[in-house]
């Protein structure tokens, strides 16, 4: 699988990772099941990027629970968020993180929807320095939030920031995309399939032939390419709870990339489909 350079570190990270909003607030061993084969297709790809939530209901828990003792744990990029008012409070939630997610170590905790930022900014910066932490985060997923996550990079030390991105919601590509270019920000792409919503769009359409040009075999694949194509997208998240379609998202991270004449192309057939 492709990867991107995280700019902080220079450290590679696959640019097809895995989202467990919905998909992973699970209580029962069958529901369960199909997920465990989630995550080693996502490994068996290349794929490294788990991001979750305390939001996000029973998910952080079943990632810890399915990981553990895998023996994949150690291979996974692990990333959740800490999302409540408070130092204290933000404190109490992530150090409960780690023991739902069974890591001694988090990846990338990120401030979620920007909740009380600049206080857990502060634990953040001091876990980082500690070890506990590798990467710090800011997120939001509306378009409208876009502008304050702008000037939270140009004002304070950020390694990563996630947003939403799709092929049929380019806001990010005015402002947001170029500035965390220009001040060595990652990126990660929520909402990147349009929460699926891009699907109905296509239903029952041939992709064109032009897309085997770019080793694309499906409309996801399609959606997905024309994000990691774009310089400034570090990974997309789709979250999923079927391993089929882990696969195929995967696949988006394989083969040659758009160039910007060929993204605008890919926008303008789904715009007018």
């Amino acid at each position: 699988m492709l990867t991107r350079l995280i700019p902080s570190t220079k450290e590679a990270l696959s640019v097809v990772g895995l989202g467990t909003w919905q998909t992973f607030d699970v209580a029962t061993p069958s529901d369960k099941a199909p997920l465990k084969q989630v995550l080693q297709t996502l490994h068996q790809a290349g794929g490294t990027l788990i991001d979750s939530s305390p939001m996000y209901g029973r998910s952080e828990a079943v990632v810890g629970e399915l990981t553990d003792g895998s023996g994949l744990d150690n291979q996974f990029f692990y990333a959740t968020k800490v999302w409540t008012q408070g130092r204290e409070a933000g404190i109490q939630q992530m150090n409960e993180s780690f023991s739902l997610m069974r890591r001694k170590t988090i990846d990338l905790m990120q401030i979620h929807n920007l909740v009380d930022w600049k206080t857990h900014l502060q634990t953040l910066n001091d876990w980082k320095a500690a070890g506990k932490i590798r990467y710090i985060g800011i997120t939001h997923y509306t378009d409208s939030r876009h502008d304050e996550l702008e000037q939270i990079l140009s004002s304070v030390p950020i390694d990563f920031v996630q947003f939403n991105y799709s092929i049929a919601s380019r806001n990010a590509e005015k402002r947001l995309l170029p500035a965390a270019a220009d001040h060595g920000v990652a990126t990660l792409i929520n909402r990147p399939l349009g929460e699926g919503g891009l699907f109905a769009n296509v239903r029952g359409k041939q992709l064109p032939a032009w897309a085997k040009d770019y080793a694309i075999e499906s409309w996801g694949q399609f959606f997905l390419k024309f994000l990691i194509s774009h310089p400034a997208v570090t990974c997309v998240i789709p979250g999923t709870s079927k391993p089929d379609h882990m696969a195929d998202n995967a696949r988006a991270g394989f083969g040659p990339l758009p160039d910007q004449a060929t993204r605008e192309k890919m926008a303008a057939l789904v715009a007018g489909l």
